[in-house]
This record gives C-alpha cells, sequence and structure tokens, in this order.
C-alpha cells in the first residue's frame, strides 16, 4: 500500500482566458477550501503536486507561472494557494495532468498509489485527471467542495461519472484529514 497526494489542479492562473468570468464564482469558493486541504496535507507530511497548465508559454516554468498570476488582478485567487518550498510542481499543456508530463513517473518515485484532485476545472481537467488515474490503477478521490466548475450541471453529470465509472470516492473536503 503507498502513500496519498494532494494534487492542485490549474490553480495558478491569471484568470484572463475564455471561459474565466464563468469560472471565477466558482473558484472563488474553492480557494478557502483548498488552503484548508493545503494545510491539513502538509501537516502530515502528504505530498502536494501542483499539476498546472503553462498556458501555451513553453518558455515559462512554476515560478514564473506562479508570479505571473501573483501580479495579476486576481492575485487574491492564488496567494492563499501558493505553493512551498517543499511543494512539487508539473507543468501540463493539455487537460490531463498525465497526459505527457511525468506525473505518473513521480507518483511511482513518490510510492503514491491514491490521488486527492482538487483544483479547476471539473468538467474538464478534473474529469479527464481522474479518468487517466483509473486507467493507470490509481485510487481517487474528489472533494466537491475543492472543485471549481464553469458550468454547474456539467460539473454535477463529471462528479457522478467519476464516482460511478472510474470508481473515485466523492466526498466532503472535511472528511480528509481531519484535525
Amino acid at each position: 500500500m503507498g502513500r496519498t497526494a494532494l494534487i492542485v489542479i490549474d490553480m495558478i492562473n491569471t484568470y484572463d482566458h475564455q471561459d474565466a468570468e464563468l469560472l471565477m464564482p466558482s473558484a472563488e469558493s474553492v480557494v478557502p477550501v483548498i488552503s484548508s486541504l493545503l494545510h491539513r496535507a502538509r501537516q502530515r507530511d502528504v505530498p502536494v503536486i501542483y499539476v498546472n497548465d503553462n498556458f501555451g508559454e513553453w518558455r515559462s516554468h512554476h515560478g514564473e507561472l506562479l508570479d505571473k498570476a501573483l501580479a495579476g488582478p486576481q492575485a487574491h485567487l492564488v496567494e492563499p494557494l501558493r505553493p512551498t518550498d517543499s511543494s512539487l510542481f508539473v507543468v501540463k499543456a493539455r487537460h490531463s495532468i498525465f497526459f505527457e508530463t511525468p506525473l505518473h513517473y513521480l507518483l511511482h518515485q513518490q510510492d503514491v498509489d491514491r490521488l486527492v484532485l482538487c483544483g479547476q476545472v471539473t468538467e474538464q481537467c478534473v474529469l479527464y485527471s481522474a479518468l487517466d488515474a483509473h486507467i493507470r490503477h490509481l485510487d481517487v478521490v474528489i472533494p466537491r467542495d475543492a472543485v471549481a466548475h464553469i458550468h454547474a450541471d456539467l460539473a454535477d453529470a463529471a462528479l457522478r461519472m467519476m464516482e460511478r465509472n472510474m470508481s473515485a470516492h466523492v466526498c466532503d473536503s472535511g472528511e480528509l484529514w481531519a484535525e
């Protein structure tokens, strides 16, 4: 039996993309929840791995992505989720956290076989990442109050699909690393 890792998906974000206006209200509601999950995970030495879009900037690395997001008008959505020195960071270019990234290798190196996926967007990157984790025989947990959406109806359907079709454990964040 391996370990659990907390995966933070696409929360280092400038929110200057199509659909940002639809996403921001949901993102604002999950930021404090994810911040609490980060705190509880770090207290228990649970690996924290940020997997983030590079937004088509192929010269960028995680420090540049963070600096750009913190300098933008939506910095209040990023600051509470700032990676620490012990955080791991994987840059992705597509929806899935696994697609052409070294994440699967990293998880193997960390002896991780259970992922807690939080972040955005439920009906896109979270859904596709859960599917890719499932086909890699990783256990998946989705705290429903720690994933942001663009379209609530699609997010609800995505959560049901992850639970039913991928055997994901969909729960409230309070069930994880309770204090």
